[in-house]
């Protein structure tokens, strides 16, 4: 049976080849002639078995495609015009949409590049010089300039729409996240540090950094690390911490430890914690002991400001951003907190990054739906289309209200931090913010992953397909349940929060979610 299949192929290149032959003038002998009407004879008896060279896999899917972000997502729309002031969302509407392009065209592909191409670490250069370079593709390095057009940090200090500037900071980062390939890393430490910075009165030291770290100009603008987790503890800073400080005679230190988890290790500059010694070589233990230093990764020549990069971490996920263990062998830093005062001063950090980890959050938990949805139209599958399928749309249906939940819930804790920003929060008001941070990132972690991976499941194989650049959504939504404290260390800090305010915290969120139940106008089904 082998044997006839090779030769009805074979009879059929033969002709194949005669027919070219005779178009191109090349008279063959009779005997061929009649050689290949026999074989046409034997063609004809016997017809070609279909092959993968021609007939076969004509079908080809076509995959799902991402519109304009903005315009597509009407829920994040009606919420900002039924929240923001009229001419606010005019103005803040006009430049999303306008983003919204820059995102479908430019942000998204680029998104894809670094994904691509992780950073890899060069430690020699070819004449066994220690360079530690880290070396990072150019669409990562265009992800920064992006950031500093977009004003994706330099939005929430301006305040240039007062209470309001955080809302359009957040509304514009979440429409960023899903094709940022993760530089939205970068961007949380670099919110969390010109925080700390602000709230510190900027000191002195560190004037010239903030003025970096909230610039629009890309050749300006800085983006910073934060160096807190060291071999003994992550979240436990306090015990976990062996890095120490000795001052000089100008006033500055010299930092001296490891530092086992670095992340955006290519930042321009960083906030980490040490602990003081003194002349005598004694260090006090405990969060006490604990001081918060500014230092700038690199020196005036370019050279790296006593660190050595001791390798490049290999994770499940996060692949594009650079996350390094250090060793601090020197590295020149400036105090920036009251001595002993490093851990009450970082918290201002905790709260910006842990919001920026429920950004992350809700928007891959929205674009893996806006694909899906998509996908929706254009599959078939048992004879019509996976929308005309009601048990696929009640899926769909069910992680639409998953995703809007954890929406208006990252929306409510954007908009309380504008109002404490600005002046503008009640009592109740900080209370909400103290004690929603941490639900919040706690509940979205944990969202992200279930409703990414029952996404996948809506393109069937095609899901688990790395080339479809669907898989990393899972992958990268993973950390955000372990970034900025995992599930039971942020349920110990809501229980600190209500010990702290002798249960006031819990009055204010009963009493506003009465209020929000009640009196929802955007939301009347809520009633």
């Amino acid at each position: 049976m082998w044997n006839s299949y090779k030769m009805k192929l074979w009879l059929s290149d033969y002709k194949d080849w005669y027919c070219v032959l005779g178009r191109r003038g090349i008279q063959l002998s009779k005997k061929w002639s009649q050689q290949t009407e026999a074989m046409d004879a034997y063609s004809r008896k016997h017809p070609r078995v279909p092959s993968g060279r021609a007939e076969v896999g004509l079908f080809c899917q076509e995959p799902p495609q991402l519109g304009n972000p903005y315009l597509e997502d009407t829920f994040l729309q009606d919420y900002l015009k039924s929240h923001l002031p009229p001419k606010v969302f005019t103005e803040m509407s006009i430049d999303l949409e306008r983003f919204g392009v820059r995102l479908k065209n430019e942000i998204d592909p680029l998104g894809r590049e670094c994904e691509l191409n992780p950073p890899r670490l060069q430690q020699f250069d070819a004449w066994g010089r220690r360079v530690d370079q880290i070396i990072t593709c150019a669409a990562w390095k265009k992800m920064k300039e992006i950031s500093a057009e977009e004003g994706l940090i330099a939005k929430a200090y301006e305040r240039r729409y007062s209470n309001w500037s955080r809302v359009y900071q957040v509304a514009k980062l979440y429409l960023y996240a899903p094709s940022a390939s993760l530089f939205t890393s970068s961007l949380a430490m670099t919110d969390g540090a010109a925080k700390v910075i602000e709230s510190l009165d900027i000191p002195r030291p560190v004037q010239e950094a903030y003025a970096n770290l909230t610039s629009s100009n890309p050749s300006k603008f800085w983006t910073s690390g934060q160096w807190m987790t060291e071999r003994k503890g992550g979240s436990d800073v306090a015990n976990g911490t062996e890095t120490v400080a000795r001052e000089l005679p100008d006033g500055t230190y010299t930092l001296h430890g490891l530092k086992w988890f670095t992340t955006a290790t290519d930042s321009d500059i960083s906030l980490t914690l040490a602990r003081i010694m003194t002349a005598e070589g004694q260090v006090e233990q405990g969060s006490k002991g604990l001081s918060l230093f500014y230092l700038e990764t690199r020196n005036k020549e370019g050279k790296l400001n006593g660190i050595q990069i001791q390798r490049l971490k290999e994770k499940l996920g996060t692949k594009s951003v650079p996350t390094a263990e250090l060793f601090l062998d020197g590295a020149r830093a400036h105090r920036i907190s009251a001595e002993g005062r490093g851990v009450a001063s970082i918290a201002n950090m905790l709260t910006i990054t842990r919001i920026h980890n429920v950004i992350s959050a809700v928007a891959f938990m929205r674009r893996m739906i806006t694909m899906a949805r998509d996908y929706a139209t254009k599959r078939e599958a048992f004879g019509k289309s996976l929308k005309d399928h009601p048990l696929h749309m009640q899926t769909l249906a069910r992680m639409e209200v998953e995703v809007r939940g954890a929406f208006l819930l990252l929306m409510e804790v954007s908009r309380l931090l504008g109002l404490e920003e600005t002046n503008k929060a009640t009592e109740q008001d900080r209370h909400m913010l103290r004690v929603l941070t941490p639900v919040a990132k706690l509940y979205t972690g944990k969202q992200a992953i279930a409703v990414t991976s029952e996404g996948l499941e809506c393109f069937g194989g095609q899901g688990y397909m790395e080339d479809t650049g669907l898989p990393v959504f899972l992958r990268d939504a993973q950390v955000l349940t372990i970034w900025e404290g995992t599930t039971n260390i942020l349920s110990l800090d809501i229980l600190r929060s209500l010990v702290k305010s002798q249960g006031k915290v819990l009055d204010a969120f009963f009493s506003s979610a009465q209020v929000s139940a009640c009196y929802s106008d955007l939301y009347p089904v809520l009633c």
